[in-house]
């Protein structure tokens, strides 16, 4: 049941040579929604589109299919370029930043992509360019002059997502709505259609202009698409909301597609009226499963233009649909060529977080990075993202729900009986086996054995059948049945009395056991290919062991006698605890860490961190500025001798003492500032104004204990006058800031010491002197999430200063 390889350390690798498809073989074209690249992604994203198509991906490998997963990041568009606008970098370097952020999400969730691209490719201006000379040459495009907004200040036509007002829908009235579709209630927009519309750039209201562009002609393609959207639901078993959407779209009557814009990011338009322009992102997004085909394989059209062997497979979530069921469909039609059409799509609703919803643009619930900081293994993230997958109706996460399902279902069931069968195997021989799998001579007439493989058998049947259908949590569910099975036959058979009463019984258990131990890495390798590693290498099978589940092996016919699955004699290897149980402190932990918005994510926290970094480089160049000074002119220092002692910088100057903040609010005239009043041992407290808004939800400011600096010369900030300076840590990568943390118990009032260093701190720091830029330079917190200057911690008499997860980070 297993021969395949996987890299060295258990990752899929995408083999050397390209898979091209093979006759017949069963050739499987697997494509998730390609992820926006002006963002980190968040669980509901993953869960419904990259991990749900990863799950089908490995099961058809598993079985032995000749299946490709393709993805890649969706860069050009307005979002790209107004995110470029708003951190002055320009598109290239946003899509540069997030496709790397987007890979590493990807990596650690064990997404096992045969190849991850992206749109801005040649590849892609070359597929996209030839699919529209089709479609003009065939007359499915139109030329017609429409009315766009035109913003009189930022001197340009204003794609969609670059205008924002009240959406017209009747009981939505959302007032964040884009100029292409409402995020509230989903319904597709003109820019037009918005009331009180305004420009996201600039805020002004934009007038009305005539400008021409293109349309596809949807309805003169209906008749090619209702033939295609009528054969394929049924004998590709499309998911029920995806045929409730492509249906109400096609009873609605289609409408002309304007697939051209005003940008400068994007596949240029190859006509000579239109060359200034560039094609609508919904034209060339989907074109770009195509081109990240043809980056992996020059022969991409074997994949791409052979419906006769190949079956595409699709997955996103609910509000991709009509672009992959009417909009790229209808398109690939137009050309007249013999494309590879869509078979089956796979549609999530939405996971919503606690008591809200997952949003991007909000920073509202986890995000695949937060995931991966946490201390909760990959393995448990895609179980209880699976269990949760919202494949009918929405779903909900919650921390207490992941709390249960791993302790309960990943811990008591699959990994305590993982455990308690490797574990026995593994005793010596005087209570065990020394390891060693035992002869498992008349299983076929030992009754609860017997019994046991007819279940699993059927268990397994049932498996294949709704993976075939692309029915993920059903297939998972089943899975852990049979953990369950094995845990019943464990209890029946009572091997612990069997070993001492009836070796040979015993031997038959323990054997058949241990074959359902195998059984289980098996079918929950798509699910969590971790804990399938993990079980392979408790077995003592090579690194580079991967699990199967072909017909032509006989997998299936061997399922059904797990006595048969591992041979006797075979040495398996050390045996350890497979889950951790999560306690209720951790959960109110992370609760508490991601209540709220984590706006620590969007464009102001950007803005943040580059304004540290600037301030951070400015520190280093007075440093070295002051070094070379002190170098080439050491008469100068000597003839000043309180100069010279003023040059002496120590971090001893510095007056950080712990603070409880006992008031926090809203600067009323600053969106990105708070306000706090905080104890800092005096007669009265201190107002402090910080900019955090964009990192620290306001509830978690309240009554907390901080470290403050107190002696900066106070600074009027928006009309308020701030007397001190709340310490915070930045992660490398600028996503994330976070407090610095004092002990609990730690007196408020008292000093921040450093080890070596006792001088008295000045009561004032001198702005010109640059103290504080000098030594902020060496202000970091350390990979035990210690708060250091140097290598000296933050220490107060009750013990050092933390921060809560960002390692190596610039403190300020």
């Amino acid at each position: 049941m297993g021969d395949s390889s996987t890299a060295g350390n258990g990752d899929y690798l995408p083999p050397t040579t390209p898979k091209l498809p093979i006759p017949g073989k069963r050739n499987i074209l697997i494509t998730s929604a390609l992820p926006y690249v002006n963002n980190v992604p968040h669980l509901g994203n993953i869960i419904g589109s990259v991990l749900s198509a990863d799950v089908f991906a490995r099961y058809c490998r598993l079985r032995n299919y000749n299946a490709i997963y393709m993805c890649g990041t969706d860069e050009y568009g307005t979002a790209t370029e107004t995110k470029a606008l708003e951190e002055n970098s320009t598109p290239k370097q946003i899509c540069d930043k997030y496709h790397a952020i987007h890979r590493e999400v990807y990596k650690w969730f064990d997404i096992s992509f045969d190849q991850f691209g992206r749109t801005s490719t040649p590849q892609q201006t070359e597929v996209c360019q030839a699919i529209f000379n089709k479609l003009w040459e065939n007359n499915w495009l139109s030329e017609n002059t429409m009315q766009q907004p035109y913003c009189d200040t930022c001197k340009k036509f204003l794609a969609d997502r670059l205008v924002e007002g009240n959406c017209p829908t009747p009981g939505c009235n959302y007032d964040s709505a884009r100029g292409d579709q409402c995020e509230k209630c989903g319904k597709l927009l003109n820019p037009t259609d918005l009331k009180d519309p305004r420009c996201k750039v600039c805020r002004n209201t934009p007038c009305i202009r005539d400008t021409d562009h293109l349309f596809l002609e949807l309805p003169l393609l209906k008749d090619k698409l209702e033939t295609y959207v009528n054969n394929m639901s049924v004998a590709g078993g499309w998911s029920q909301n995806a045929v409730h959407t492509t249906n109400a779209w096609l009873r609605e009557g289609l409408k002309q597609r304007c697939i051209t814009r005003d940008l400068k990011w994007g596949v240029p338009v190859p006509h000579e009226k239109y060359k200034e322009k560039v094609f609508y992102v919904w034209f060339d997004a989907p074109i770009g499963y195509v081109s990240i085909t043809s980056c992996y394989t020059t022969e991409w059209e074997k994949w791409w233009k052979n419906p006769e062997n190949v079956e595409l497979y699709q997955f996103m979530g609910k509000d991709n649909v009509p672009f992959h069921t009417v909009i790229f469909p209808s398109t690939l039609l137009g050309t007249g060529e013999n494309w590879t059409l869509m078979k089956t799509i796979s549609v999530t609703e939405y996971l919503n977080y606690e008591a809200g919803k997952f949003s991007k643009s909000k920073g509202v619930g986890v995000f695949g990075n937060d995931a991966k900081d946490t201390n909760i293994p990959v393995e448990v993230w895609r179980y209880y993202l699976l269990t949760n997958r919202p494949e009918v109706s929405d779903t909900l996460f919650s921390w207490a729900d992941l709390q249960a399902k791993l302790n309960s279902e990943l811990l008591s069931n699959l990994g305590n009986f993982v455990n308690r069968v490797l574990s026995f195997i593994a005793k010596d021989p005087v209570s065990g086996y020394g390891s060693i799998i035992p002869n498992h001579e008349g299983a076929e007439s030992h009754p609860l054995t017997k019994a046991l493989g007819e279940k699993v058998g059927n268990y397994v049947e049932q498996y294949i059948e709704a993976m075939e259908k692309v029915k993920l949590k059903q297939g998972l569910k089943i899975a852990m049945s049979i953990s369950g099975e094995g845990n019943g036959y464990l209890q029946e058979s009572q091997f612990w009395k069997l070993y001492k009463e009836d070796k040979p019984s015993c031997s038959i258990v323990m054997s058949t056991a241990a074959g359902l131990v195998y059984l289980l890495a098996c079918l929950l390798e798509p699910f969590m290919p971790s804990f399938s590693r993990e079980v392979l290498k408790q077995l003592n099978f090579p690194p580079e062991t991967q699990v199967s589940l072909a017909d032509e092996r006989g997998d299936i016919e061997k399922s059904k006698r797990p006595w048969h699955i591992l041979p006797a004699g075979h040495k398996i290897g050390i045996p350890a605890p497979l889950f951790k149980e999560l306690k209720d402190e951790e959960v109110e932990f992370y609760r508490e860490k991601f209540a709220g918005s984590q706006a620590d994510r969007n464009l102001k926290a950007e803005a943040e961190a580059k304004k540290i970094t600037d301030q951070l480089n400015k520190a280093k160049i007075s440093d070295a500025n002051k070094k070379k000074e002190r170098a080439t002119k050491p008469s100068a220092a000597k003839s000043k001798g309180s100069a010279s002692v003023e040059a002496e910088i120590s971090i001893s100057r510095l007056d950080i003492r712990v603070g409880l903040i006992t008031r926090a609010q809203k600067h009323p005239d600053a969106d990105s500032l708070y306000v706090e009043e905080i104890d800092v041992g005096e007669a009265q407290p201190r107002t402090v104004v910080s900019g955090l808004v964009n990192y620290i939800p306001l509830e978690e400011m309240q009554n907390r204990k901080v470290c403050v600096l107190c002696n900066l010369k106070p600074a009027s900030m928006r009309g308020i006058k701030s007397q001190a300076m709340v310490l915070a840590a930045s992660s490398s990568d600028h996503t994330r800031v976070e407090l610095v943390k004092p002990p609990k118990d730690a007196a408020i009032g008292e000093r921040v010491t450093f080890p070596g260093f006792d001088g008295t701190p000045d009561d004032v720091l001198n702005p010109k002197k640059k103290v504080w830029e000098t030594l902020l330079v060496d202000l970091h917190s350390n990979k035990e999430l210690v708060a250091c200057y140097k290598d000296l911690p933050f220490t107060t008499s009750a013990g050092v200063c933390k921060v809560a997860s960002i390692s190596e980070g610039s403190i300020r």
